[in-house]
């Protein structure tokens, strides 16, 4: 699942690499905040479908999960398009350039360099080049329904770009063998299934960008 024009960011597929392979930086917060790790952590995808809402696995996967969630919070997804989309496979989501759903650059983009954001224990994390470090600890599969990170095939190559699994893809698992392809899976759908099962058969066009443009307006982070 390949962050290049138009492609999903597949480990298994030949692309460009982006700038960038320096491992991103972390520096440790004084304090902890046990309680935010014993909450549940929701994002809500507000889309031109309808909603998606799922939990994202912050206990598990702290890295990848506050990415997401600063980057909602901040306004970062809002009014991306679906850039990638193939039916029996997954929905790929959240290049900036994907604003604009004719630009030949979505699919290549990600967060800003250099950017920061902080994990519920208190860690401080940056991204370098604009990518996060690879958190490969849960062997957790790419089930349908699941949130997946997207990357160059290249180590601490994620940023901003996630997949949502309509098929239960495990050979994009680090742990699966029979392919380089390593895809960490940090939340999964709740609800609005049907929303997504209906994003998934939208008509498609080249590199599988659907020729009616599937916007998300905003993502809402929710904790219960």
């Amino acid at each position: 699942v390949v962050e290049a024009t138009s492609f999903l960011m597949l480990s298994l597929a030949t692309m460009g690499a982006l700038a960038l392979r320096a491992g991103p930086l972390v520096s440790r917060g004084a304090s902890t905040r046990l309680s935010a790790l014993q909450m549940s952590t929701f994002a809500t995808f507000k889309t031109s479908k309808g909603d998606i809402k799922a939990e994202l696995m912050m206990d598990k996967l702290p890295i990848t999960c506050s990415n997401f969630a600063d980057l909602a919070k901040t306004g970062f997804y809002d009014g991306l398009t679906f850039h990638r989309v193939i039916q029996g496979f997954m929905c790929q989501f959240g290049c900036p350039h994907s604003k604009d759903p004719k630009s030949p650059r979505a699919g290549t983009g990600g967060p800003e360099p250099g950017s920061t954001y902080t994990t519920p224990d208190g860690t401080t994390i940056t991204r370098t080049g604009g990518n996060i470090p690879d958190e490969l600890i849960e062997p957790i599969s790419n089930e349908v329904g699941t949130l997946s990170m997207a990357n160059t095939g290249m180590p601490n190559s994620g940023g901003s770009q996630i997949f949502i699994n309509t098929k239960h893809n495990a050979f994009l698992d680090y742990f699966d063998p029979s392919t380089p392809s390593k895809h960490p899976v940090f939340g999964k759908v709740v609800d609005g299934m049907d929303v997504l099962l209906a994003i998934e058969k939208v008509p498609t066009g080249q590199g599988d960008k659907p020729i009616d443009p599937v916007t998300v307006n905003t993502i809402e982070i929710s904790e219960d």
